[in-house]
């Protein structure tokens, strides 16, 4: 695995950082770090989910996935079913709210994202012909 340069880990945590306070400042709920763990898995993959699998995948205890879709569940961005194939087992669904949330977050990461990556490189140069070019141009 390639170690990332000071510079981009840099932009990364900066671009993390912004992404929170953006979610933060906006209107709408805020989610704990396990709470959007739990949403992300559920949402940024086609797999059913359950309580157990979700325990397993993100490595905590079965109570603390509980927890969080609990509070998922009462901000409507997801819902639980009964399993059809196993009634004792429940299925974590997305709902419309959900993905409108998504919507939102990766609008709001791929704009912090942008911010970050303008911020780290420098404008583009023109050729000195073509800077004297567009010079005379704007000069009339």
């Amino acid at each position: 695995m390639a170690k990332a340069s000071p510079a981009n880990t840099d932009q990364t945590i900066n671009s993390l950082r912004d992404t929170i306070v953006a979610m933060v400042r906006r209107d709408g709920p805020d989610l704990s770090a396990r709470q959007l763990a739990v949403f992300l898995t559920c949402y940024l993959s086609d797999d059913a989910h359950t309580v157990r699998g979700l325990a397993a995948e993100l490595n905590v205890s079965k109570p603390a996935i509980t927890r969080a879709l609990d509070r998922l569940k009462d901000l409507d961005l997801a819902r639980r079913t009964p399993d059809p194939m196993d009634r004792r087992s429940v299925l974590i669904k997305h709902t419309l709210k959900g993905n409108a949330y998504l919507r939102d977050l990766c609008r709001i990461v791929t704009e912090t994202a942008g911010a970050a990556q303008e911020k780290v490189a420098p404008p583009a140069r023109k050729a000195p012909r073509a800077r004297r070019a567009e010079e005379l141009r704007r000069a009339g």
